[in-house]
């Protein structure tokens, strides 16, 4: 397979630097010059990763592209390139629907959406796609999970989850300083933090048939002081407060994919 990218920063290097850590990997990729320093690192570092002249050069030589480019910029950089009925066409682009881009890249009809994230550099985390395709998944399936998704309300549903990634180290960062400021070294605190944590994330896997409200009670033993600050925050809302914010962040993607 030949692999084009209309659009090289961040996530673009997380998928290809997954993709060459696969043994025998027979992808060969193309990218596009708009980022120069991280296309050329990446073609420094893989024999089979090369940058092309210009986004219409990736288009020319490749017949599956991803399209990473930011969703401010994609009405302005995607009509002006001729794309083929025979492409595959990838949409990275959390926040345009599917309807959107197969307006934006006709005559292309083949069109799907992924939602990979940065850790499938590592090969880890999981991957939203739609609709259910056997290529992407098997593209995408050496990088994490691959989960398919039948309609677009569910692929909005399932983005939202991506927001929760910043509040979740702020969770981490406030047990950090709490323990600093009771004599912890700071090396010491987030290695200690960082493997509990990792233990933790493994938790589903290990029981898989327990929902997490039923991993919340195996972990709050009664009287005992996981149950005293599930308690607590319960008290304070947290939760509630939390499941505000994910509304508010469905209600944005849900407006910004009907436009």
């Amino acid at each position: 397979m030949k692999l084009g990218f209309i659009g090289t920063g961040t996530l673009t290097a997380a998928i290809v630097t997954g993709l060459k850590s696969v043994a025998d990997d027979p992808v060969s990729v193309v990218l596009s010059p708009r980022n120069e320093e991280i296309a050329s690192n990446l073609a420094s570092r893989y024999p089979n990763v090369h940058v092309a002249a210009d986004n219409q050069a990736v288009l020319d030589v490749c017949d599956t592209v991803m399209l990473a480019v930011r969703p401010q910029i994609a009405h302005q950089v995607l009509p002006e390139l001729r794309f083929r009925r025979g492409h595959h066409v990838i949409s990275l682009i959390a926040t345009l629907s599917r309807e959107e881009i197969i307006g934006l890249t006709a005559p292309a009809t083949r069109v799907t959406k992924a939602l990979p994230m940065p850790m499938v550099a590592h090969r880890l985390g999981a991957t939203i796609i739609y609709p259910p395709d056997p290529d992407v998944t098997a593209l995408l399936g050496g990088l994490g999970k691959v989960i398919e998704v039948e309609n677009s309300q569910e692929f909005d549903a399932l983005s939202v989850a991506t927001a929760t990634y910043a509040a979740y180290f702020k969770y981490l960062d406030t047990i950090h300083h709490w323990l600093k400021a009771h004599g912890v070294p700071d090396t010491k605190g987030r290695d200690y933090i960082a493997a509990l944590f990792k233990g933790l994330g493994h938790a589903p896997e290990t029981a898989p048939d327990a929902d997490f409200a039923h991993l919340a009670q195996d972990y709050a033993t009664r009287g005992g002081i996981n149950e005293q600050v599930l308690n607590e925050l319960t008290a304070h809302n947290v939760f509630e407060a939390l499941a505000e914010s994910l509304d508010g962040v469905h209600r944005r993607i849900s407006a910004a994919g009907a436009t």
